[in-house]
């Protein structure tokens, strides 16, 4: 009896692939055939995977050439940046500061106390042709928010649509990143002391 069943169902196999097989041919045929038709098409269209790598590389390159030391350093190490509110610095005693994220908004808050203000939400998409979108590589989007506060920081403000702290962006994240940046200062002016009492 198990030899029988076990002969039919080997039979219905071979009748259901029988079946099947062609199916699969023409669907792993029309599979190929778009395939190469995209590949063509990315080919003419000139789309080229790596560019959005070798945009952000650039993108990298200008903030460092644009920012000082200490700027790109927190960048680089920390991913984000911060600006002095009022074109001021802590030694001239701004009373608030700016952190600036690629692409989400700029958030204001007291030094101080690390108590968050508002958020700040400007875009600056990219515009140019054949292969523009709406996102600037995310060191560009970074540049750009440091130039218009570092420019014309009124007039950023008043153009941005402002919000509570907390609607797109979590303000216990901004308040870790509150702390990476103090403990990164701490760690860059010991670094500094250390190389002073060496030389």
């Amino acid at each position: 009896m198990w030899l029988a069943l076990g002969t039919t169902a080997v039979v219905l196999l071979a009748l259901l692939w029988d079946l099947a097989r062609p199916r699969l041919r023409d669907r792993l045929a029309r599979h190929r055939t778009e395939s190469a038709q995209r590949r063509e098409r990315a080919a003419q269209s000139g789309y080229d995977p790596g560019r959005e790598r070798r945009a952000e590389q650039r993108a990298r390159a200008l903030l460092r050439s644009c920012v000082d030391e200490e700027a790109w350093a927190m960048y680089r190490d920390l991913g984000f940046l911060r600006v002095w509110g009022g074109l001021g610095d802590r030694a001239q005693g701004a009373s608030y500061a700016y952190l600036i994220y690629p692409h989400k908004p700029v958030v204001a808050y007291l030094p101080q106390t690390g108590e968050l203000l508002s958020e700040y939400c400007v875009a600056f998409p990219d515009h140019s042709r054949p292969y523009g979108s709406a996102r600037l590589p995310d060191s560009d989007d970074v540049l750009a928010k440091w130039m218009a506060l570092s420019a014309d920081e009124r007039h950023l403000i008043a153009e941005a649509n402002m919000h509570l702290p907390g609607r797109q962006i979590d303000p216990e994240q901004v308040r870790r990143d509150l702390l990476r940046l103090a403990r990164w200062e701490r760690e860059r002016a010991e670094r500094g002391a250390d190389n002073v009492r060496a030389a």
